[in-house]
């Protein structure tokens, strides 16, 4: 099983907003597949989830970290099901491949944070080989899909994305984000996708104050720490 990375996030974030949810990004308990791997890249789950961050500025850890191959992670999964619950207004945005999907057995680890402001941020690290990674950091949300509504029960919401130039954080990045109506409370969320030796990295940051500049910072600290740990 593939999983579309960005629609993934973009959708599991508008269905949880519309649905007045946030939980999808919360981690659980390291599973039975958390010695995942991807043969010829080297990495595995437990050593990606070695390389976590533990303590980003401004945030404390919600929870134990979750590893495994990345089908098989909580966080994922609920955002798979958020997505299959959600009604769009525009179907194609639901199953658009900006390029590469991210197959479901591929070693990863992730881990969630929170601040004293009820943001919510969240780090997931995959086992990739260097072409598919460069896939993910290339795609682009396509343009017809910048504003879109979904519909989670009788509940609808409006959303509006922004995508910035590629970046150079790590061997190469993209950061996204997304505005979310619903009712009257208006949420941000903001992605960070990059690259290493080996490995995707995304950071994900979520709350009515989100910023790009926080996103990008803490994409900068789980860059350092991965450094520092994987060989």
């Amino acid at each position: 099983m593939a999983h579309r990375l960005l629609p993934i996030m973009l959708l599991s974030t508008a269905a949880a907003a519309t649905a007045c949810g946030g939980d999808a990004g919360r981690a659980s308990q390291v599973g039975g597949t958390a010695r995942a791997e991807v043969a010829g890249i080297g990495y595995t789950s437990d050593q990606l989830a070695q390389a976590l961050l533990t303590e980003p500025t401004g945030y404390r850890r919600a929870g134990e970290p979750d590893s495994g191959e990345y089908g098989s992670l909580k966080a994922i999964q609920n955002a798979a099901r958020l997505q299959r619950e959600a009604t769009l207004d525009k179907p194609r945005c639901g199953t658009a491949r900006p390029t590469g999907d991210v197959a479901g057995d591929v070693p990863a680890a992730l881990v969630s944070f929170t601040n004293a402001g009820g943001q919510t941020a969240t780090e997931t690290l995959m086992g990739m080989s260097a072409a598919d990674a460069e896939k993910q950091v290339n795609a682009r949300v396509p343009t017809g899909c910048l504003t879109f509504r979904t519909k989670v029960g009788t509940r609808w919401a409006e959303h509006r994305v922004v995508e910035a130039p590629k970046g150079d954080i790590g061997e190469g990045s993209r950061t996204v984000g997304i505005t979310t109506i619903s009712g009257g409370a208006r949420t941000r969320t903001w992605y960070v996708v990059f690259r290493g030796r080996h490995y995707l990295s995304t950071i994900t940051v979520f709350g009515p104050n989100a910023t790009r500049t926080d996103a990008e910072r803490l994409a900068h600290e789980a860059l350092a720490q991965a450094h520092r740990v994987l060989p």
